[in-house]
C-alpha cells in the first residue's frame, strides 16, 4: 500500500527484490492502492518489477476488488464501489494489465458487498477461474456470519469458495477472536491480519514520540487514549530484550489460525527488521501479561458473552 504514495518506485522494487532474497514469497496489494482514481498505482509497480523478468513464479499473488475505480471526472457505474459480476470481471482484468500478469493467485473481495447476491459474485468468480485469471477467492474486512454465507452458498455451486480472509488484527484491536477467526478455522481459511502493529501504536510509539517522529493529530489522539496500556506494553517489551514492533508481529504469529500478517513496509530497513518476530517465542507468562494489558473480547463466541 506504501509503494508509490509513500515509497518511490526504485525503493520499492529494492525491497521486493530483499524480499524475495529472504524467501518472502506473498505480496499482497489492491486496485485502489497509490489512491488515484482509476489509476492502480501500486499494482502498476508491481507490474514492472515483474516485467524484470523470472519473478512472477515465484511469487504468490494477492489483490483486491471492490473500491471505487471510476476515473476521475469520468463516473462508471460499473465501476462504482462494489461486487457486481460486471465491476470483478472488469476490475480482474484491469488488475492483469497493470501487474503484467497472466493470472492472480488469489483475488480477494476488499468488503462485503451485501446489496449483491452471492450467485452473481461466485458466478463472476467461477468465469475467472475456468478462464486461469485467477486460481482461488479470498475476502478481506468480513464478518463471521459473511464468511460462513459466502462458504455455504460457494459449496452449494461446488465452487471452492474462499481460501482466505485479510482482516484488521493486532494485540490493540483483537475483535475478531469473537467469531471471524473461530469462522476461519472452521472452514479452513488463512488469516492474514491487515495493520498488525495497530497503525504504529504497537511499534514503539512512546519512544519515537520522544524522538519528535510525530505521525500527526490522530495518531497523537489515539495514542493518548491508549497511553496507559502503550507504557505498560513498552515496559513488558524492554523487559523482554525485544522491540515492540517484533513482539506485536509475534504475538500474532503464535496463533496457528494466522497464516502471515501483512507487514506493509515503507523501507528496505521496515522490512528487514520485521525478520526478528520470526525467532520470538512467547510462554505462557508473556501471553498471560500481554492478555492484561491488551484484552481480548473474552474468547469465542458465544462462551464469550453466553454460559
Amino acid at each position: 500500500m506504501n509503494f508509490g504514495p509513500l515509497t518511490t518506485e526504485a525503493d520499492s522494487f529494492a525491497i521486493m527484490d530483499k524480499a524475495v532474497e529472504l524467501g518472502i514469497n506473498f505480496f499482497d496489494t489492491a486496485d485502489v492502492y497509490g489512491w488515484k482514481p482509476g489509476e492502480g498505482v501500486t499494482e502498476g509497480i508491481l507490474g514492472r518489477w515483474f516485467a524484470q523478468g523470472e519473478r512472477r513464479d515465484r511469487i504468490v499473488l494477492a489483490t483486491k476488488v471492490y473500491g471505487d475505480m471510476d476515473s476521475e471526472g469520468r463516473p462508471d457505474p460499473n465501476l462504482a464501489r462494489g461486487l457486481s459480476a460486471r465491476k470483478i470481471i472488469r476490475c480482474c482484468e484491469a488488475s492483469l494489465r497493470r501487474m503484467q500478469t497472466d493470472w492472480i493467485d488469489i483475488f480477494q473481495m476488499h468488503h462485503v458487498d451485501r446489496a449483491c447476491p452471492w450467485d452473481e459474485i461466485w458466478q463472476a468468480m467461477e468465469t475467472l477461474v475456468r478462464q486461469g485469471k485467477i486460481l482461488y477467492a479470498g475476502s478481506s474486512n468480513f464478518a463471521g456470519w459473511d464468511i460462513a454465507t459466502a462458504s455455504c452458498e460457494a459449496a452449494r455451486r461446488h465452487f471452492a469458495g474462499l481460501v482466505s480472509e485479510q482482516s484488521v488484527y493486532s494485540l490493540e484491536n483483537r475483535t475478531v477472536e469473537l467469531e471471524v477467526l473461530p469462522a476461519c478455522r472452521h472452514f479452513g481459511l488463512g488469516v492474514i491480519p491487515w495493520s498488525p502493529l495497530a497503525g504504529g501504536l504497537l511499534a514503539g510509539a512512546l519512544e519515537k514520540n520522544d524522538q519528535g517522529r510525530r505521525k500527526g493529530d490522530i495518531f497523537e489522539k489515539r495514542l493518548a487514549a491508549k497511553r496507559p496500556q502503550v507504557e505498560k506494553y513498552e515496559a513488558l517489551c524492554k523487559k523482554l530484550g525485544e522491540e515492540p514492533a517484533d513482539v506485536g508481529l509475534g504475538w500474532l504469529l503464535h496463533n496457528k489460525v494466522v497464516t502471515a500478517p501483512i507487514i506493509g513496509p515503507r523501507t528496505l530497513g521496515q522490512l528487514t527488521g520485521s525478520l526478528r518476530a520470526l525467532e520470538i517465542k512467547l510462554d505462557g507468562d508473556t501471553l498471560a501479561e500481554l492478555d492484561a494489558i491488551w484484552p481480548g473480547p473474552g474468547g469465542e463466541a458465544p462462551k464469550a458473552y453466553a454460559w
